[in-house]
């Protein structure tokens, strides 16, 4: 499959590196846990939005565009690297933040990826949670254009068809990756959200015949809910790609079990799993996507669910600069055990 076809920035910095966790796969007990560090994207501490930007942004080039608008939680990973980008193709970037978790904390609100996107040179502006973001988006990028600018707009998280080409190019990647040594991958699994990043990973190992299943750990939306979004990414994406139907309902599965109170608020298992990778390995997980998805690797292997001998990739989304917003959940005592 030929994906040099669709215009595409190379700012990343790929291939990513595919690691073995052997002091966390000890501890554990159970399978033989791979990482593949989609934190090391580069540009602004990079994450998994870097590969679907390559993408965008080259189509926001394509189509003229000075400006490029998003939207995202306050603490959006998306929004920082999308400033990223467009600070070093010298495009203008807004962004609309929304408060999904109502807090007050100011380090919540002013540091972490807000900083990283004034630091860019985005200019950003905030909505209550709740709001229609995409209605929101597009009615600022109106206002924008009215004053004679040439607006791209990115949905969150870079999810469309578009942005999802850039885990149909990981999931290439990786299967290269594991071929190079002689590495069988019984499962992947990640955080999933917005669904490009699992939408993108399930049509590139279809599209190859990898056999490998996939499972994304939700962070915000009900099980129901988040397959639906991925499944009809999924298709929009291999219709994008010229191999329809290639996906089916069954080959989409999420597990929404450590979600938790809502979508950027961790859990103290969400908290337990950040020390792990910390403390055995020196990795930085995000309380809101990696940290969730962590949690669900280390509990299915607790419970025999991924057994041993099993070869599990856990695939990293990034975040850690979001952890600059979350230092009061880390303090002694403020999570119990059972939250």
């Amino acid at each position: 499959m030929l994906l040099a076809r669709f215009p595409r920035v190379f700012l990343a910095h790929l291939p990513t590196p595919l690691e073995r966790l052997d002091r966390l796969s000890r501890e554990l007990g159970g399978p033989e846990i791979w990482i593949k560090r989609d934190d090391c994207t580069g540009l602004s501490t990079g994450g998994n939005k870097t590969r679907k930007l390559e993408f965008l942004m080259a189509e926001a080039q394509a189509q003229g565009a000075d400006t490029v608008m998003t939207q995202g939680a306050t603490q959006s990973n998306h929004a920082r690297q999308t400033a990223a980008f467009a600070a070093k193709l010298g495009m203008a970037c807004h962004i609309l933040l929304e408060d999904r978790t109502g807090s007050n904390d100011p380090n919540y609100n002013s540091n972490g990826n807000v900083l990283l996107d004034h630091l860019h040179g985005a200019t950003t502006e905030k909505y209550p949670g709740g709001e229609d973001m995409n209605a929101a988006l597009e009615a600022a990028a109106e206002r924008v254009r009215a004053e004679g600018r040439t607006v791209y707009t990115i949905p969150g998280g870079g999810s469309n068809p578009t942005g999802a080409l850039g885990y149909v190019n990981c999931a290439f990647e990786l299967v290269g990756q594991a071929n190079d040594r002689g590495l069988v991958i019984d499962r992947i699994v990640h955080a999933t959200g917005s669904a490009g990043t699992q939408a993108g990973l399930v049509t590139g190992l279809k599209a190859i015949n990898a056999q490998i299943p996939l499972l994304g750990y939700g962070v915000r939306a009900p099980k129901d809910k988040q397959e639906e979004n991925v499944f009809a990414l999924a298709c929009a994406t291999a219709d994008k790609l010229g191999c329809a139907d290639i996906v089916s309902r069954e080959d989409v599965v999420a597990d929404t079990t450590y979600v938790g109170p809502g979508y950027g608020i961790p859990r103290a298992d969400t908290i337990e799993a950040i020390r792990m990778f910390a403390e055995l390995e020196g990795i930085l997980l995000d309380p809101v996507y990696s940290g969730k998805g962590a949690a669900g690797l280390i509990d299915y292997c607790r419970k025999g669910i991924f057994k041993k001998g099993e070869r599990i990739v856990f695939l990293h989304t990034g975040g850690a600069a979001g952890l600059f917003g979350y230092d009061a959940v880390f303090a002694d005592g403020a999570l119990s055990a059972s939250a």
